[in-house]
């Protein structure tokens, strides 16, 4: 059974940095590369970041190029997204995915995601 369980989101002020966790017990991320992906109150969910699981390569978003970084640690199935100078407009839930395509509408597994909220 696929579960990816978020950890790490809170209320933090303009400026300050959060980093979010994603575990997989499922070990889906052998098969689907791990993403971020985040969505606020009105939005579409929004591809933020993704990373081959060899940690080979990585993808951002613009809006957080520069400020976010997407990381794996293979001995814990679990993946990362260190965020730094955290915008107000960055306020959404994050959701972890594990997915080979960066449309929100075809990715193939979620986490339940988490909250961040960035206050000015």
């Amino acid at each position: 059974q696929v579960q990816l369980a978020e950890s790490g989101g809170g209320l933090v002020q303009a400026g300050g940095s959060l980093r979010l966790s994603c575990a997989d017990s499922g070990h889906i991320f052998s098969t689907y590369a791990p993403a971020w992906f985040r969505q606020a109150p009105g939005e579409e969910r929004e591809f933020v970041a993704a990373i081959t699981w060899s940690g080979g390569s990585a993808y951002y978003a613009d809006s957080v190029k520069g400020r976010f970084t997407i990381s794996t640690d293979n001995a814990k199935n679990t993946v990362y997204l260190q965020m730094n100078t955290l915008k107000p407009e960055d306020t959404a839930v994050y959701y972890c995915a594990a997915t080979n395509v960066l449309s929100s509408s075809d990715v193939p597994y979620w986490g339940q995601g988490t909250q961040v909220t960035v206050s000015s």
